[in-house]
């Protein structure tokens, strides 16, 4: 699956909700480190979640994402890729559902 792809429905699943894109971008800018810039590049390219993660420089707070998605704790997954993904589901998820965006992005 491309970034691309996820990306609009990320976006699409927290406006349902009646929050922002830049929340997205949020999140996924303290998950990542990319800048509003790389997160565009990425959302309009083919670029595949591991080359999208591979040119990530994670936060270093990244293993504290916990909780669970689609059934499955997030901090119990043991593909470090997978793991990636779903933190940054969690996260989205979290914005999705309303929490105040200071919890989300604590470190």
């Amino acid at each position: 699956m491309t970034f691309s792809l996820a990306y609009p429905m990320y976006v699409q699943k927290v406006e349902r909700k009646g929050r922002t894109q830049d929340e997205v971008d949020q999140v996924i800018t303290r998950l990542t480190g990319f800048d509003k810039r790389q997160i565009d590049v990425f959302a309009n390219d083919e670029s595949t979640f591991p080359e999208f993660f591979d040119q990530a420089e994670l936060n270093p707070h990244a293993d504290l994402v916990a909780g669970v998605i689609r059934g499955v704790r997030v901090e119990e997954i043991e593909g470090p890729l997978i793991q990636k993904a779903r933190s940054l589901d969690k996260l989205v998820d979290q914005v999705a559902k309303g929490k105040a965006m200071e919890r989300i992005l604590r470190s």
